[in-house]
C-alpha cells in the first residue's frame, strides 16, 4: 500500500526529473559560485538545535558569520526535531522553504525526493577547500551522483568508559562487542547500584539497534539504495543487544525507557561504567567528570564488521534564488573560527581535516578515538523511508523485546515486514 507521503515523494521525483531535463534543454546559465564578503541579502535558516549548548554555539557562529558577511542578514528558525520532516514536507509541497536548512544524513533522500534541495556539485568542485573533506563524509549527502549537502560538523560515535574503574579491576577497554559485553558484566555491581552499561532503549535507541544489526551483517543497502535484512543475522544481533538488559542484567532497570538525558545522567553520576554515544555529548560529560575518570574508545567491532559511525550533519541550500548567500553560509561553518566555536560549545567535531589538525584537537588525547574513526568510518545508511521506519518500527519492536511483550523472532519479523511496507517491496 502506498502511503500519502510515498505518493507525494513519487510525484516530486517525477517533477524534479522533468524539471531538470527542461532546464538543460533550455540552456539556462550555470549558477555562479560567488563567495564574497560584499554579498547582500536576507537568509533564512531552519535547524533543529534545542539544547542550550547547541543554541549558544549557533549564536556564536552566526555572529562570526555576520562579521565576515556584514551584508547578509540571517534569520534562524528552530524546528523541533520530531516535527522537522513534517514541516519540511509541507513547505516543499506547498511553498515556503527557507534559503538554507539542516539536512540530517538519513533525511537527505526524502528531502531531495521532495525537490527541496539544491544541487551543489559544481560549487563544491570549484571550491578551493574541497580537499579538506574525506570522500566518505560526502556519501550520505550525495544522491544519484549529485552533492546536496555540505558537512557542518560530525557526529562521531564512540564509547565513553570510566577508565578509573577499569584500572581498578585491571580490565582493558574493549575492542569487540563480545569484549564489551564481558567488560559490562565485570563492571556490574547491583548491590552498589553500579551497572556496566547505560543501554538506550528509549527515544533515539533505534540508531544503536541498526548499528548492531549492521555489525552482524544483518542489514545492508545495495547500490540502488534498496535495503535488505538477513533474518537469521538480525535475530542474532537483536538477541545480543537486548540480552544485555534481559539476560546479562548489565543495564539499569529503566533501560527500556531511557533516552539521551537518562543515559547521560547515569554515566555522569557514577551509575554506569560505559555509555555509547557520540562526540556531541563530550561537553556535558565533562561537567561532572574529569579526564582522569573518563576515557573514550572507538566503537567495538562486530562479527561481520566494525560500524564506526561518523555521521555528518549537513547544511543544504533549499532556495536556488539565494544560492550564493546559501553557499557562503554552508562554507563558513567549515572555517576554523566557526567550527572550533561550535566544538567548544557542544563537542560537535569539525568535518574539515584542516580544522581537525588544530592543536586544540590534535593535542587532546580524548579526541584520539574520534580522529582515528574518521578514515575508517562506515558511511551511514541512506534510503527513502529510513527515518520513519527506524523510529516507528525498529525502536518500538526493540522496546517490546526489552519489556517482554515480544520475542526477538517476533520483533525481527515485524521489523522486516514494516521495512518492506515502507519501501514498497
Amino acid at each position: 500500500m502506498t502511503t500519502p507521503l510515498q505518493a507525494e515523494l513519487n510525484r516530486r521525483r517525477f517533477l524534479l526529473s522533468a524539471g531538470a531535463a527542461g532546464l538543460a534543454a533550455a540552456g539556462l546559465p550555470q549558477l555562479t559560485f560567488a563567495q564574497d564578503a560584499s554579498l547582500t541579502g536576507d537568509l533564512t535558516y531552519w535547524h533543529h538545535f534545542t539544547s542550550e549548548s547547541e543554541l549558544a554555539g549557533l549564536e556564536t557562529g552566526t555572529g562570526l558569520f555576520s562579521a565576515a558577511y556584514p551584508g547578509i542578514k540571517v534569520t534562524s528558525e528552530n524546528i523541533p526535531n520530531a516535527d522537522y520532516m513534517t514541516q519540511f514536507t509541507t513547505a516543499a509541497t506547498g511553498g515556503g522553504l527557507p534559503d538554507v536548512a539542516m539536512a540530517a544524513s538519513d533525511r537527505i533522500p526524502d528531502m531531495n525526493a521532495l525537490g527541496g534541495l539544491v544541487d551543489i556539485t559544481d560549487r563544491f568542485a570549484a571550491w578551493e577547500k574541497k580537499g579538506n573533506f574525506a570522500e566518505n563524509l560526502l556519501v550520505a549527502g550525495t544522491q544519484d551522483g549529485k552533492l546536496y549537502g555540505l558537512p557542518m560538523f560530525l557526529f562521531i560515535d564512540w564509547v565513553y568508559y570510566r577508565k578509573d574503574w577499569f584500572a581498578e579491576k585491571n580490565i582493558t577497554p574493549p575492542t569487540t562487542w563480545e569484549e564489551f559485553r564481558q567488560a559490562a558484566i565485570a563492571m556490574t555491581d547491583t548491590a552498589a547500584g553500579r551497572y556496566g552499561f547505560g543501554l538506550r532503549g528509549g527515544g533515539g535507541g533505534q540508531g544503536h539497534v541498526i548499528n548492531i544489526m549492521r555489525a552482524y551483517g544483518a542489514l545492508t543497502v545495495d547500490d540502488a539504495g534498496i535495503p535488505t535484512i538477513d533474518r537469521d543475522k538480525a535475530i542474532e544481533a537483536v538477541s545480543f543487544w537486548s540480552s544485555l538488559y534481559t539476560t546479562d542484567k548489565v543495564a539499569p532497570a529503566s533501560a527500556p525507557d531511557d533516552s539521551y538525558s537518562q543515559i547521560m545522567q547515569a554515566f555522569r553520576t557514577g551509575q554506569t561504567a560505559m555509555v555509547y554515544h557520540h562526540t556531541g555529548s563530550l561537553v556535558e560529560i565533562m561537567t561532572d567528570l574529569t579526564p582522569d575518570q573518563v576515557g573514550t574508545i572507538m566503537v567495538p567491532s562486530g562479527p561481520a564488521m566494525a560500524i564506526r559511525g561518523v555521521v555528518p550533519q549537513y547544511n543544504a541550500i533549499t532556495n536556488a534564488d539565494t544560492a550564493d548567500l546559501g553557499w557562503a553560509w554552508l562554507t563558513y561553518w567549515t572555517e576554523a573560527e566557526a567550527a572550533l566555536a561550535l566544538l567548544e560549545a557542544t563537542g560537535y567535531f569539525p568535518a574539515s581535516t584542516e580544522v581537525a589538525s588544530d592543536p586544540k584537537i590534535a593535542d587532546n588525547p580524548i579526541y584520539d578515538a574520534a580522529r582515528e574513526s574518521i578514515p575508517v568510518a562506515t558511511p551511514p545508511l541512506a534510503f527513502v523511508g529510513l527515518a520513519g521506519w527506524s523510529s516507528t518500527s525498529v525502536l518500538a519492536n526493540f522496546q517490546a523485546v526489552l519489556t517482554g511483550q515480544s520475542t526477538v523472532e517476533e520483533a525481527v519479523d515485524q521489523i522486516i515486514t514494516d521495512l518492506e511496507t515502507e519501501i514498497g517491496a
